[in-house]
């Protein structure tokens, strides 16, 4: 790994961690597929993905696209991964552009959040 990504990686680790997390009430458990377009690779974003759900405790995985967008399939309660998606939005290292979002069945056998390679 070069000297850059290191720094970058431990950046984003460092600002994942100081993101303040809410108490939410007590929501439905769903699971999600969220679809990030826009200058989303390359920047530290399934790393912050993942820093924030294992920190929620949400489970699923994260992986880049061919065409340069990062889909992310997560389960948790609803507001969690609703405040996931806006903490994303609004990173300012990466540009969001647009974000589709689908339900998608309980995963029961899920026990973890993982960055697919």
């Amino acid at each position: 790994m070069n000297v850059f990504k290191k720094v970058r990686n431990n950046y984003v680790i460092w600002h994942a961690n100081r993101i303040q997390l809410l108490d939410f009430p007590s929501s439905p458990v769903v699971r999600k597929k969220v679809v990030f377009s826009g200058r989303v690779q390359n920047v530290g974003f399934r790393l912050e993905i993942y820093t924030i759900a294992e920190r929620m405790k949400l489970k699923g995985r994260v992986k880049n696209l061919k065409d340069g967008s990062v889909e992310v399939e997560v389960q948790g309660e609803e507001q969690q991964i609703s405040f996931l998606v806006h903490c994303m939005q609004s990173l300012k290292r990466a540009s969001v552009k647009k974000v589709t979002m689908s339900d998608l069945p309980i995963n029961e056998c899920e026990k973890d959040f993982m960055i697919v390679k």
